[in-house]
């Protein structure tokens, strides 16, 4: 069952965030994940609760896929550039059947 990787990034670095972007990319590949949205156009619709900013969703085959990539050793210093150039609330969730 696939499950996604969902990112809402405020980025303060727009420069700096380009090597993260570069650099993650084959990452998420490499674990088989696959970009669906990758900051596009945002329609936020109802804000109850939270007002996203940039949104990214990447597909992995099953949640440990994703758990794997989001956790690896080789991630870590890429993930750490974000965290320098950005905010970001990083969530997975299971897909359905």
């Amino acid at each position: 069952m696939s499950a996604w990787v969902i990112v809402d990034t405020r980025i303060s670095d727009p420069e700096a965030y380009e090597e993260y972007k570069a650099l993650a990319g084959p990452m998420v590949a490499k674990h088989g994940g696959t970009y669906r949205a990758r900051g596009g156009e945002l329609d936020v619709v109802e804000d109850d609760l939270w007002s996203p900013t940039r949104i990214v969703i990447v597909e992995f085959p099953d949640i440990e896929a994703a758990r794997r990539f989001v956790n690896s050793e080789e991630y870590a210093p890429v993930a750490a550039l974000r965290h320098a150039n950005a905010d970001c609330t990083v969530v997975i969730v299971e897909g359905t059947d």
